[in-house]
């Protein structure tokens, strides 16, 4: 019986040393469930609470104690709270704030950068301001050849468009001529003006009223015809809402108007109004000015790719009071001599001061087989 007494009475201890452990996981559970529901993940969360006296056993893993205190770590949850935070954001649509301007503050190496950046940038405008050597004697060169003034631009250019009309019609044909120049011939564009006038369509009343289709009859052939006949009648609807019949006497304002590129706007504003802010410049001042060496392209010596880029680089160092008289004259000059193709360098006066003389003639397919033939025949 004794036995029996002693028995009973170790497994009654053992089931309260059960009971107290279980009671004291669910406690050390619970706390960690409400803590880091509330505390941020970002760093390790720690419990401290007092190990119950009648406990005798040590401690579990995974827990490590120091006198009365415990400290629980819960590193593997926090560190998928993390990944759920980092895939949140990769997935979220950007807010409106993240685009706002920041002020950055520059490395040593940014700033470094951006210095020799701006050296390089202050170079090329110094270098590009230069003249170019013999300029002078180049350009009063050409003046001689185009003294006898035969070229098609002195007779029918677009400074003769409504020369023969009041102020503010002769600006609006001013206007016309110069958007139907673009890829035309003097010749043609003339022509065109000169039909248009005959059917009373030189005023913005008369081509807002006119079909689109008859005045693309009396323009034909010029390039892009069906388009620019459009463009006509939009320009004679914003003429007469906007300015009263006239045109418009400012460059943006000119720019605005559909089918006016730089070109054009500063050839209106030379002519229409007498107001020179920039050089005119079309394909053969583009060509000529390249061919001579007088433009390039900024920070290098590559030749310009468009003829805005050459009135840029023409504009830093050509004198103001040439900027009117560069137009016409080398428009003259690459319509009779320097030419698009087969350039006459041999009847050109300038030749020798003339980088591109003789380097673009080419000689006709013609007389490339022939040259061939007596070749073989020799």
């Amino acid at each position: 019986m004794l036995c029996n007494f002693k028995d009973a009475s170790m497994i009654h201890g053992a089931a309260s040393s059960t009971l107290n452990k279980a009671a004291w996981f669910t406690r050390i559970r619970t706390m960690n469930r409400k803590i880091h529901s509330t505390v941020s993940p970002s760093k390790p969360v720690s419990l401290k609470f007092q190990h119950p006296r009648s406990d005798p056993n040590p401690e579990p893993a995974g827990i490590t104690a120091s006198g009365s205190e415990t400290r629980v770590y819960v590193r593997k949850k926090r560190l998928k709270h993390e990944a759920v935070e980092k895939d949140s954001q990769l997935c979220r649509l950007p807010d409106i704030e993240d685009f706002a301007f920041k002020k950055i503050t520059a490395s040593p190496s940014s700033s470094r950068r951006s210095t020799e950046t701006s050296i390089n940038v202050t170079s090329v405008k110094t270098a590009a301001g230069n003249s170019p050597e013999n300029w002078v004697k180049v350009l009063e060169g050409i003046r001689q050849m185009r003294s006898s003034g035969d070229a098609p631009v002195d007779s029918m250019g677009c400074d003769k468009a409504g020369s023969f009309l009041p102020p503010s019609e002769r600006r609006f044909a001013v206007l016309l001529g110069a958007l139907l120049s673009s890829q035309t011939k003097d010749q043609v564009n003339n022509a065109a003006i000169h039909r248009l006038h005959e059917n009373g369509l030189l005023t913005p009343e008369a081509v807002d009223k006119a079909d689109e289709s008859t005045i693309r009859e009396l323009i034909y052939p010029v390039g892009f015809y069906t388009r620019k006949a459009t463009y006509m009648k939009k320009i004679a609807k914003i003429c007469l809402v906007k300015y009263k019949g006239d045109i418009p006497s400012s460059l943006d304002d000119l720019l605005a108007l559909p089918g006016i590129g730089p070109k054009m706007a500063h050839l209106i504003l030379h002519i229409a109004w007498n107001d020179v802010q920039g050089i005119c410049v079309d394909t053969h001042v583009h060509r000529i000015c390249n061919r001579l060496g007088w433009v390039s392209r900024p920070g290098t010596k590559q030749k310009t790719s468009s003829p805005e880029e050459t009135r840029v680089a023409l504009q830093q160092w050509l004198p103001k009071e040439e900027w009117v008289a560069i137009n016409p004259l080398l428009v003259g000059f690459g319509q009779m001599i320097c030419t698009p193709l087969r350039p006459r360098c041999e009847t050109c006066s300038v030749n020798k001061l003339c980088p591109a003389a003789f380097k673009e003639t080419s000689s006709s397919p013609s007389s490339k087989l022939k040259k061939s033939n007596q070749s073989k025949e020799q």
